[in-house]
């Protein structure tokens, strides 16, 4: 009987210790699609590392991809469940029939840079020189930029300035070179610049409240089916995303394990200037506010790039922000 009793104990604690991740094997998958180098990775790390995924019933995982087309077609082909874009593209596929919705994840925005000495003060300043610009001439920054100064100077920042497309970390190197005047750039190779010394001229929040809107809009998030949406794990990852904002929010040793983990590669200045501007682009305003602003700025866009950039729609699709659970900031 003592062999019998010691065999069955031994059987039921292999079956308890095994039960946790039984249970875990159980959470069904959410598979996030997102750019291989990408700071959405920053935040989904630390999800991970925190157990905040399994915490709220799911199973995250990262799939990573080369460019943003990629993402698109994943997530609209049914390969993942989740990509980060922005409300625009949101929009436009709504427009085409395609029931994606979008929950914000982060209100920072391009802002054109120049070197800390450079005697350029303002827009006007920039009137005859360089200014190089990532993601090409329908960039919602650059259009937004272009509108305000147009409104407040009567400026024509594309036709007045010698204009130089290109990639974000090419633009980055040659701003450090001196080889341009000014540099739009995308919020994270701002951060980078600001912590070697660069100043911000304007930003495209800046623009947006000179145009009309009367906060911060948020520029992308995450989006999804709304098929995916009301099946609840939307909600459930919308509130693991909250809750990791909130270690990333208000704790430094978190964004120390990012650096020693190699999942952000950069020195102790840059490192805390990109915790900063991160932390400042959490969303905190109430959702209806800020899809008022979004329909603000859409109608901007429309005006400024026309239906190459928003397509025949002239105003915001009903439904591009998700407004079910998991929507509150």
């Amino acid at each position: 009987m003592g062999q019998t009793f010691r065999a069955l104990f031994a059987g039921v604690l292999a079956s308890a210790l095994l039960l946790p991740s039984l249970l875990r094997a159980e959470d069904p998958l959410v598979r996030v699609g997102v750019l291989k180098f990408g700071t959405v990775n920053w935040e989904l790390n630390a999800m991970q590392h925190h157990g905040l995924d399994t915490a709220n019933g799911f199973t995250l995982e990262v799939v990573p991809f080369a460019g943003g087309d990629a993402t698109d077609i994943a997530l609209l082909g049914g390969e993942v469940d989740v990509i980060v874009s922005d409300w625009l593209w949101v929009s436009r596929q709504r427009a085409a029939d395609h029931e994606l919705t979008f929950a914000p994840y982060s209100s920072s925005v391009g802002a054109i840079m120049v070197p800390g000495d450079s005697d350029v003060a303002s827009l006007e300043d920039l009137k005859g020189k360089k200014i190089g610009v990532a993601g090409g001439p329908l960039d919602k920054s650059w259009l937004l930029l272009q509108g305000m100064a147009r409104q407040e100077l009567d400026l024509d920042l594309a036709a007045e300035n010698e204009i130089v497309f290109g990639a974000p970390p090419l633009l980055a190197e040659k701003a450090r070179d001196g080889e341009l005047d000014a540099a739009l750039n995308y919020w994270h190779y701002n951060a980078r610049l600001e912590a070697e010394g660069f100043r911000a001229l304007a930003s495209a929040e800046e623009a947006a409240g000179a145009l009309g809107a009367s906060g911060p809009v948020s520029s992308i998030g995450y989006v999804f089916e709304e098929d995916f949406a009301e099946s609840g794990l939307a909600g459930a990852f919308l509130e693991a995303s909250r809750e990791t904002k909130a270690i990333l929010r208000d704790s430094d040793e978190e964004w120390q394990r990012l650096a020693d983990s190699g999942a952000i590669k950069d020195g102790p200045d840059a490192l805390a200037k990109l915790r900063d501007r991160f932390r400042e682009g959490i969303p905190a305003r109430e959702l209806d506010e800020e899809i008022a602003d979004a329909g603000v700025v859409y109608g901007l866009l429309a005006e400024l790039g026309g239906e190459k950039l928003v397509g025949k729609a002239t105003t915001m699709a009903e439904g591009t922000y998700w407004e079910g659970e998991g929507a509150r900031p």
